[in-house]
């Protein structure tokens, strides 16, 4: 029996870091999971797989995705053209886009609501506050949507990081 147990919870293990990849896409917290997952391995297994230094580099890496996927679409407001309103903007209006977007489209209504909020608030900041024309406001705005799905990309790298950390630590 103990080996079916062993079996069933590699399998779990296996379905949570899927949906944790996944999650990741979506911008949600999919490397949470991960990181919790490989912690209910660990505290499962006595101790006996991954250990205390893959958690604090695991959870270390899930900070800095999270961190990547709000900040990166500030800077890509920036890069194309925005002003540093536009950064702070497209920071708000990302978190407002995905809190309204989700109950609309649960899921997939995060992502797009988040880079539709990116969008929207950089294009109004830098259209009504720093008088741009709006071809211009509207470069700025499309900055800031390419900049959220690049921070999805970059959550999504710090999770694919997580497992290779969790696969180095069972050597």
């Amino acid at each position: 029996m103990s080996g079916a147990l062993a079996a069933l919870g590699w399998t779990l293990f296996g379905l949570a870091i899927v949906a944790g990849l996944l999650l990741d896409v979506v911008g949600l917290f999919g490397n949470w999971i991960i990181l919790g997952a490989t912690a209910i391995v660990w505290a499962a297994s006595g101790f006996d797989y991954f250990g205390p230094w893959t958690l604090v580099f695991m959870t270390a890496l899930a900070v800095l995705g999270e961190v990547l996927e709000v900040v990166v679409a500030g800077v890509g407001a920036r890069r194309f053209g925005g002003s540093k309103g536009s950064m702070i903007a497209a920071l708000i209006g990302c978190l407002v886009g995905a809190v309204v977007g989700t109950p609309w489209f649960p899921i997939v209504g995060t992502l797009i609501g988040a880079c539709v909020g990116a969008f929207a608030a950089a294009t109004l900041y830098e259209y009504l506050q720093q008088d741009k024309a709006l071809h211009a406001a509207l470069w700025t705005g499309l900055g800031a949507a390419i900049g959220k799905v690049g921070g999805l990309l970059a959550k999504l790298l710090c999770g694919l990081a997580m497992l290779a950390i969790a696969a180095m630590s069972l050597f």
